[in-house]
């Protein structure tokens, strides 16, 4: 008798894509790794070592911010670059292109003492942070799309995951550049960026395997058109006044705080308190994504966020500061899945690449404002509090904008 054929050995691949499909909520959480390097750690971080770097370096706020705005003009750049790249390349190798190039960017700024240096380095990173972004935020959408009912936790977790480098970077930076300065180290703020690059490096190594597999959207057989902006300018015009205002207030509330007497503790507690905030963000707003399809959720997030401004510029009270990181973490990180809900609601998926992008290079360009607006004014008469003012002010006028975003007509 033939013997019977051998038993086919488990596709590798296989499993990989069956625990993509099985496991959404993992695989959201390995994605957010790219929101953790892009933002959490190659950007935000930053806030905790502006103040050690500006007194060793002799910066003022000016320059202190303008290394954020090299970083958003560099985001800028890459916002553009990443849809061109992502015709040549699949989404999840740009992801991981992005995520490795950032890491290794993160070390750089430990090794120079520079000015010039140091701005470029921002640029560039912001340029890697950008493309790892977007892409995380394609392939985010992708995920979701298998898992309608849970799309809004799904985008949630994914931007969320800032959080999980901004509580890294809390817990982790004060202790290193004190242990720095113990060991006689002439610039202890470049061992924090070392640090930074290692995190980041580790956290590129385990996003990869999970996320190369997302299905990829079969292309629609009708021509749907390319992407037009004109149909969301509210919402575009809302996210770039939310640029402009959040990150003036993510560059400097920790040179703030420091300035008006709270201690490094203190200082550690609300940081942390932020990111625990942004990274629970995505189960408070997940119904609030799945149901409105214009720019309501953006509004109210924006609002939301002009309040956690003005807090720390009203008063230097503790508890009234901590309640400010708690707010404005809830909210800003969804602030921007906002914007992927809005384009996954009214957009084919041919066009989803395109229409993230658009949202990511108007919020750059907010960014690319807003650091060095806010730092030129808090060199002025009224200082840092003054500052966070005029980004209270932005939030506010973006809360109006978007609540002017009506969804489109003939969503997909």
């Amino acid at each position: 008798m033939p013997s019977a054929p051998a038993p086919r050995a488990v596709d590798v691949v296989d499993v990989e894509r069956a625990f993509v499909v099985r496991h959404p909520i993992l695989t959201a959480l390995a994605l957010s790794l790219g929101t953790a390097i892009a933002l959490g750690v190659a950007r935000f971080s930053y806030a905790l070592l502006l103040t050690p770097m500006r007194e060793d370096l002799g910066w003022s706020y000016l320059v202190a911010g303008g290394m954020n705005t090299g970083n958003a003009l560099g985001y800028l750049l890459g916002a553009l670059a990443t849809p061109l790249l992502m015709r040549r390349l699949a989404a999840h190798r740009v992801l991981i292109l992005g995520a490795i190039s950032t890491a290794l960017l993160t070390f750089l700024p430990g090794l120079v003492t520079d000015t010039a240096a140091q701005l470029a380095l921002r640029v560039v990173t912001g340029l890697t942070s950008a493309v790892l972004f977007v892409a995380g935020g394609l392939l985010v959408s992708r995920l979701a799309a298998l898992h309608a009912q849970r799309a809004g936790l799904l985008l949630g977790l994914y931007y969320g995951g800032t959080g999980i480098g901004i509580v890294a970077a809390a817990l982790l930076l004060p202790p290193v550049i004190q242990a720095a300065a113990h060991q006689g180290a002439p610039h202890p703020w470049q061992w924090a960026w070392w640090l930074l690059g290692a995190l980041a490096l580790v956290a590129s190594v385990i996003m990869a395997l999970p996320t190369r597999h997302i299905p990829t959207p079969a292309t629609p057989s009708h021509n749907t058109g390319g992407f037009k902006a004109s149909p969301f300018k509210f919402g575009l015009l809302g996210y770039l006044m939310f640029g402009l205002g959040y990150i003036g207030y993510m560059t400097f509330v920790i040179a703030l705080l420091k300035e008006t007497g709270m201690s490094s503790r203190g200082t550690t507690v609300f940081f942390a308190l932020l990111g625990i905030a942004t990274f629970a963000s995505s189960r408070i707003w997940a119904r609030l994504l799945d149901r409105f399809r214009g720019g309501q959720s953006l509004a109210l997030l924006n609002g939301l966020l002009c309040l956690a401004t003005l807090l720390p510029a009203w008063t230097a009270s503790p508890w009234v500061v901590y309640a400010s990181g708690l707010l404005f973490g809830a909210c800003f990180l969804s602030a921007v899945a906002s914007t992927t809900a809005m384009v996954r609601h009214n957009l084919p998926p041919a066009l989803w690449s395109a229409g993230i992008s658009a949202f990511t290079i108007v919020f750059a360009a907010g960014q690319i404002v807003g650091p060095t607006l806010v730092g030129w004014i808090a060199d002025e008469a009224g200082g840092l509090q003054r500052g966070l003012l005029f980004s209270a002010a932005a939030l506010g006028v973006g809360a109006l904008l978007a609540g002017c975003q009506r969804a489109l007509p003939t969503a997909r």
